[in-house]
């Protein structure tokens, strides 16, 4: 994994309804919101009913707004089908969830962070930085921290 694909932040969905007029342009389109969004944030975390109801024709279209380097991490479900096949899409089990995600909500000292960030530096294994409220202000400080220190 390149050093540009080590920290990857991003929110849990991207159709918060407070971006509208702030950090979505007022008069962006509904159906171009994912693709503004995959230009400001390395990853999106998709609950498991999003995703789920998903189509095959809504994932390509999701996949094919996105660039190559953007990814999108699912929420596990129980009897859910399988997430599209592609090296961009990552189901989240909790062990995986444990050791390759980092919650802002839940932990939002950047000191800590970027000590995580460190420790899988050296392993070269992806950190994904979500927020689930959506703060775009912690998501900024997350992506200002990302900047500072290289990745």
């Amino acid at each position: 994994m390149t050093s540009g694909n080590l920290v990857l932040v991003g929110a849990s969905g991207w159709q918060d309804p407070a971006w509208r007029g702030g950090f979505y342009p007022s008069d962006l389109p509904d159906d171009w919101t994912l693709s503004y969004y995959s230009t400001q944030f390395q990853a999106v975390y998709l609950p498991a009913p999003l995703w789920q109801a998903a189509s095959d024709a809504t994932w390509a279209e999701w996949l094919n707004d996105t660039h190559e380097a953007f990814h999108f991490v699912l929420e596990p479900a129980d009897a859910a089908p399988p997430p599209p096949v592609s090296a961009r899409v990552v189901l989240a089990p909790p062990a995986w969830e444990a050791q390759h995600v980092w919650w802002l909500d839940e932990a939002p000292d950047l000191r800590q962070l970027a000590q995580r960030i460190t420790r899988h530096a050296e392993t070269g294994e992806p950190l994904y930085v979500f927020s689930r409220s959506g703060d775009l202000g912690v998501l900024e400080q997350a992506l200002s921290l990302k900047q500072v220190m290289g990745y």
